[in-house]
């Protein structure tokens, strides 16, 4: 690999990272069906997935329960990795994440509207509610940020969306406590995919595919946009319809993720950091590798949620606190160094 250009070295290390990645997604997946509050065989795992016998109840668990669980996580994973990586490639912003900007907590208040005002929603009704909250959510970081003589910093717009995420929080918590939602809503924002029908992933499968699949496609864009906005506008991009499908395609992976699992945060915010180390800065090689490695994150966070205390869960939120904020205080502490 020494002696090939460096253009091949890059596609040749983003090729193997990629191969191994997906055998250790195959791998934990496998695991992710076979294990839980009842372990099973692995060869139990295979024949409910590949020849499924109704008449069996261990199929019956795997089918029902722990395979559209495992689906689940891998398409949340998958999304909100990408979302990670689109938000800090577009924004310069090495803190950018769907949870801390706030998008997370307006797509989960206006589901407790929702829950509050609209009890027998369908479905549909319900993620419309969440791309709504995510929307406002959005806009109201981005117009807190841009307040003030310097304009936008990555700085100013995590504290603005940290601002925005409490707001929201609050009155999730309200809404909570007066409209009695309190079971359903703390089992929803602690986040978790136990829920997890094959008919409710049906629905909502197209649109993660298809959002994954937009920020694959404008990756060439979101390198050149991460070299700076001056350079992108001077090598004849447009950058606002950059900014604008990167936008929308956030908040539809987002506020379905929070449809699916509840606000689970700091997916994006690592993911793509660990991807940028092995991978380089190239976001043709970031975006494809983080909604890989997100799957494989989140797979393996929701398996150990259900096997550090059985037969009881730890929610998945709660294992990826764990694990996100040490990291955010570390990458805040050296964006501090590096503003001084």
């Amino acid at each position: 690999m020494q002696n090939l250009p460096n253009k091949w070295k890059g596609a040749a290390r983003f090729s193997l990272y990629i191969v191994l990645g997906v055998g250790l997604l195959i791998l934990v997946s496998a695991a992710s069906i076979s294990f839980g509050a009842a372990d099973m065989r692995l060869s139990t795992a295979w024949g409910a997935v590949f020849n499924f016998d109704p008449t069996l109840t261990e199929h019956q668990i795997i089918h029902a329960l722990r395979f559209p669980r495992t689906v689940a996580d891998i398409l949340v994973g998958c999304s909100l990795a990408v979302c990670g990586a689109l938000m800090q490639g577009t924004t310069r912003n090495p803190l950018a994440d769907s949870g801390l900007m706030g998008i997370s907590s307006g797509a989960t208040f206006a589901i407790a509207i929702a829950m509050a005002f609209f009890p027998s929603r369908t479905y549909g009704q319900t993620m419309a509610f969440a791309f709504l909250g995510a929307a406002v959510a959005t806009g109201m970081t981005y117009y807190i940020a841009s307040l003030g003589k310097r304009g936008m910093t990555p700085q100013r717009l995590v504290l603005a969306g940290i601002s925005i995420s409490m707001l929201f929080g609050a009155f999730s918590q309200y809404f909570s406590i007066r409209y009695h939602l309190g079971q359903a809503l703390a089992y929803w924002t602690a986040g978790g995919t136990a829920g997890a029908k094959w008919s409710e992933l049906a629905i909502v499968a197209p649109f993660f595919i298809g959002g994954v699949l937009v920020a694959i496609a404008i990756s060439p864009s979101v390198t050149v946009m991460s070299l700076g906005e001056d350079v992108a506008i001077g090598l004849g991009m447009n950058t606002n319809i950059l900014k604008g499908i990167s936008t929308v395609v956030v908040l539809v992976l987002t506020g379905l993720s929070v449809v699916v699992v509840g606000p689970v945060g700091f997916v994006g915010l690592i993911t793509p950091h660990i991807v940028r180390y092995f991978v380089g800065v190239d976001y043709r090689y970031i975006i494809p590798a983080s909604g890989l490695y997100g799957a494989l994150l989140t797979v393996f966070a929701d398996l150990t949620g259900r096997l550090i205390n059985k037969p009881y869960e730890t929610p998945l939120g709660i294992i990826f606190a764990v694990i996100g904020v040490p990291y955010f205080l570390y990458l805040a502490k050296k964006q501090r160094r590096e503003f001084e």
